[in-house]
């Protein structure tokens, strides 16, 4: 029924118009978020998106076609049309329609049997115990299981699954070791398959939280962070034990990692992005469970070495002497018996460890991160290899809890001085680009908004490095790139952590796993071409929760192709739910 007063515009195809000014709309926009995705986001209407792979997030995380119906009809101005509603329930019932499932029997008549054997085991897993004794070893087969001849027939008639599967009976047969190829080629053909294999165990591993941290204070992982953990795990049986989680930078993903660690207490392997990650993976593990030293292990460019608990870069695994070498550090998925995987910030899992993962698809995994939005267009790849979207909580709904501090976003935009302007004009377009990020009046800008928050911990952050070497040396802050020594790097960051220094300059090094709980404040001054990805890793810099409000500028030059790509950037502060404001600074207000 028409209601005027609402904030949502439903589409046939598959587009979701939101009014941001109409009275519900915050509601709405957190409603749709579990099925939807955010396209554009200028100041009035927001565009979203329903997309297949949307929809399959939605169905692995047990919602079904009668909720989204109920949300749209709830918050939709005008009828919803039937037909987008039908297909909503097409697309979701693709999710489920191939099964795979444990190879029970070498036998045609077993194979045969085996879609009237695979569906019980969901029922009868509910009430299983999470079984850590469960054997290491699993069957060097796997069944894949179709619920039509008709689908069938397609898997048979498809080149590129050819040489995965054997026919056998009404199903399939494929080897354990191409489990992860096998679903992600079938997502591709439009059948997201439902996981119902069994998972090694790995080797077992006492591991607990402590009651106090190693400072004294007291620790207990939050509730959606036990939530979310749950929500991986779940009940220990077919089609749980891998997923993503997304929550904020800020949030303690990493206890989550570490409460998932607890609940299946198992050998693990971490990845995460830089050194400095991985050490600070180690202080916490060390900080808040009852590991010990012996027991954990830095897998790096600075030392190689392997422990029950064993955390690596994905820059060492993807290191080879040549483009046609193999990747001799891969070898570390199989140094010891690992039950669990964690990929932190898995929206910038590089794509040759896609290969490996596709081979580790016998053990449990967990993917953590602040956004699903990968540049390269591949998060088809993540929810096939690594798991579907299992958690995510609205940026927003923890701020006002106070679990991550309130951000207060700002555009500054800024003319190009006059004697760039025909350089500008007559460049190429990645030359374009640097020109307006290079801006020089943004180094007045930045020096004023520094002595505006003159109580506040700075974060400078750009991408171009004689910029930020300018910026460092008018600033006289230290300066941190990807040349920065490791050691030299984490004794910066001991500095500001202690209150020694309120300010560093950064290029994109901090964008990843960096914690440095007191920055209060973040200058973006140029950014990675309209990354939606970074500018979640840039504002999480500043979201630790705190007694004080956290500011976030972004400095863009006027009427150019900055101006473009920081539209884009701000899609990912209006799918969290912020608002942002934009000024305009002139050259003559800096003089």
């Amino acid at each position: 029924m028409a209601n005027p007063s609402n904030p949502l515009i439903v589409q046939s195809d598959r587009t979701l118009l939101m009014d941001v000014h109409a009275e519900g709309a915050e509601e709405a926009r957190s409603a749709i978020m579990p099925f939807a995705e955010l396209e554009k986001s200028p100041e009035h209407i927001h565009t979203y998106q329903i997309t297949p792979l949307s929809l399959w997030n939605a169905a692995s995380a047990g919602l079904t076609p009668e909720h989204i119906k109920r949300v749209l009809e709830t918050y939709s101005r005008y009828p919803v049309p039937q037909s987008i509603l039908d297909g909503f329930a097409d697309t979701m019932a693709r999710y489920g329609k191939i099964k795979l499932v444990a190879d029970i029997s070498d036998s045609a008549e077993a194979n045969a049997a085996a879609p009237e054997t695979s569906a019980p085991a969901t029922t009868a897993a509910k009430s299983a115990p999470i079984d850590s004794s469960a054997p290491a070893s699993l069957p060097d087969t796997l069944l894949l299981v179709c619920e039509s001849e008709a689908i069938r027939a397609e898997l048979r008639s498809s080149k590129s699954l050819a040489k995965y599967l054997i026919p056998a009976g009404e199903a399939f047969r494929l080897k354990l070791v191409n489990r992860g190829t096998v679903k992600r080629e079938l997502i591709k053909l439009g059948w997201p398959v439902q996981d119902m294999a069994p998972l090694a165990a790995g080797e077992p591993l006492e591991i607990a939280f402590r009651t106090h941290t190693g400072a004294g204070k007291p620790f207990a992982p939050r509730d959606y962070q036990v939530e979310a953990a749950r929500s991986v795990v779940g009940d220990g049986g077919p089609g749980s034990g891998f997923g993503v989680v997304v929550l904020p930078c800020g949030s303690g993903k990493t206890v989550v990692g570490m409460t998932v660690m607890t609940m299946l207490k198992t050998n693990t392997l971490i990845l995460t992005t830089n050194v400095a990650a991985v050490h600070q993976w180690i202080d916490e593990l060390l900080d808040k469970t009852s590991l010990v030293p012996e027991q954990i292990a830095e897998y790096t460019g600075d030392e190689k070495s392997v422990a029950p608990v064993t955390v690596a870069t994905y820059q060492i695994l993807t290191w080879r002497p040549n483009k046609d070498a193999d990747f001799p550090h891969f070898k570390l998925f199989r140094e010891r018996s690992w039950g669990l995987i964690i990929y932190d910030e898995v929206h910038m899992l590089p794509a040759p460890v896609f290969r490996v993962t596709a081979e580790l698809q016998a053990v449990r995994r967990l993917g953590l991160t602040a956004t699903l939005v990968r540049e390269d267009r591949a998060e088809d790849a993540v929810f096939s290899l690594v798991g579907p979207k299992r958690y995510d909580v609205p940026w927003k709904d923890l701020e006002t809890k106070g679990w991550i501090a309130e951000a207060l976003c700002t555009e500054i935009r800024l003319d190009l001085p006059e004697n760039l302007k025909i350089p500008y004009a007559v460049a190429n377009q990645r030359s374009k680009y640097r020109i307006a990020s290079e801006n020089p009046l943004k180094i007045p800008v930045v020096q004023q908004l520094i002595e505006n928050h003159s109580e506040d911990r700075i974060l400078v952050i750009g991408q171009y490095l004689s910029q930020l070497s300018e910026l460092a040396r008018v600033l006289q802050a230290p300066l941190i790139t990807g040349q920065t020594p490791h050691a030299e790097r984490e004794a910066i960051y001991r500095r500001f952590k202690q209150g020694e220094l309120r300010l560093i300059v950064v290029s994109k090094v901090a964008n990843f796993a960096i914690d440095l709980p007191d920055a209060s404040m973040a200058i973006q001054v140029s950014g990675s071409f309209g990354s939606r990805q970074e500018e979640a890793q840039r504002l999480g810099r500043i979201l630790r929760p705190k007694n004080r409000n956290s500011y976030f500028y972004t400095l863009v030059s006027r009427f150019t192709v900055e101006e473009e790509f920081a539209a884009n950037r701000q899609k990912f502060l209006a799918e969290q739910g912020y608002k942002y404001t934009i000024q305009h600074w002139t050259e003559d207000e800096l003089a």
